[in-house]
Parts: C-alpha cells; sequence; structure tokens
C-alpha cells in the first residue's frame, strides 16, 4: 500500500512540474508573440501617422501572460518540499499579483484617456 501511494505522488509531482511548466511557457510565448504584435502595429500606425494605444495592447498582454504564470504558481505549491521554498514562491505569487495589478491599472488609465481624447475630438463635452 505504501509503496502504491509513493508511486502516486510521484506521478503527481510529474504531472504538476510538467502543467507548471507548460503554463510558464504558455505565458512566456504570450509576451513574445504580444510584444512582437504591439511593436508592428507601433510601427504601421507611425508610418501611417495614426495613434496606437500600445502601452494598452502590451499591457493586455503582458496581463494574459501574468494569469498563466500565476496559474503556474499555484500548482507549483503541489510539490514544494519545506518551507523556505513555500516562503519563496509565496513571494513570487505576490510580486506577480502585484505586477498584475499594476498592469490593470495602466490600461485601465489609458483606455480612459484615450476615450477622453476621442471624445474631445468628436466636439463631445466631458
Amino acid at each position: 500500500m505504501a509503496n502504491l501511494i509513493g508511486q502516486y505522488k510521484e506521478v503527481l509531482y510529474m504531472l504538476a512540474e510538467i502543467a507548471a511548466s507548460t503554463l510558464e511557457l504558455i505565458g512566456v510565448l504570450i509576451i513574445i508573440v504580444g510584444s512582437f504584435r504591439a511593436l508592428v502595429r507601433l510601427a504601421g500606425s507611425l508610418l501611417k501617422k495614426q495613434p496606437f494605444r500600445v502601452v494598452v495592447d502590451l499591457g493586455k498582454a503582458l496581463s494574459l501572460a501574468l494569469e498563466f504564470k500565476m496559474g503556474a504558481e499555484i500548482i507549483k505549491t503541489v510539490i514544494i518540499h519545506n518551507l523556505e521554498e513555500l516562503a519563496i514562491l509565496g513571494v513570487v505569487i505576490v510580486i506577480r499579483a502585484l505586477l498584475a495589478v499594476l498592469i490593470h491599472w495602466e490600461i485601465r488609465i489609458e483606455e480612459k484617456e484615450s476615450a477622453l481624447k476621442a471624445d474631445n475630438a468628436n466636439g463631445r463635452k466631458v
């Protein structure tokens, strides 16, 4: 029975490591694709001399990537072996959560500013 439980734990740890690594890879890919997309759209808008909200587009990509990376951190709690690892993981989660909040806040401010500019350009009073 103990051997079966030991094998079960090994499979659980292996699956948790694979899932966490996969989620982190997805997060990194989202950052790369989102950054490249924002750069291409920014270059296009500069050539056409049209405004582009790079902060909003890039911020949304970063926010989504952080969500995947937070998911990976949560899964990693399954494979924690001691309190030191738990403390480090807790700090990482808090830092990523703060980054997510800051990114959402920056996106919200940028969207409000863009809406105000659009309203002013259309002759509306705000």
